[in-house]
């Protein structure tokens, strides 16, 4: 399977790789990968849906049911990252995200991973699925349909 492009992300987020994030080899470890998904999903949800906060204030919940990770190569300390985002694929209480991470150097970006997440939207007090409430879904396709924030 060929890298993705990065044509046709919504959002970006930039992080620095911390220390903390790296192993013995001075590598940074797989589990990393998805703190910076989430990283870069919840500030695309603040920057087009009114934030995580909002979602949780109207009694619901975006729960990760499913993740992905594909490594395309190793990223070390202080490596400045940017993970683009996109939302898509709403149906039902269920929705993804899609994931690019690349590396950023003087002289471009190489791309290091990609993969994607699936959330479902649950009842915050019975953690049954309830369907993704209009105004979400509304926001989601008018940031990927490219209207300001």
């Amino acid at each position: 399977m060929a890298a993705v492009s990065e044509e046709g992300f919504s959002h970006s987020t930039e992080v620095a790789v911390r220390f903390a994030e790296t192993d013995a080899q001075g590598i940074a470890h797989n589990a990393a990968y998805l703190v910076w998904y989430e990283v870069a999903r919840v500030d695309y949800l603040a920057r087009f849906a009114g934030g995580y906060n909002r979602i949780r204030g109207q009694g619901i919940e975006a729960l990760t049911i499913e993740t992905h990770v594909r490594y395309l190569g190793a990223v070390h300390f202080d490596d400045r990252l940017r993970i683009s985002v996109r939302c898509g694929d709403l149906r039902g209480a269920r929705f993804r995200f899609d994931y690019l991470i690349e590396r950023l150097t003087e002289t471009g970006a190489e791309q290091v991973a990609d993969g994607w997440t699936l959330h479902a939207v649950v009842d915050r007090e019975t953690f049954r699925p309830t369907r993704l409430p209009a105004w979400l879904r509304e926001a989601i396709e008018l940031a990927e349909a490219g209207a300001p924030a």
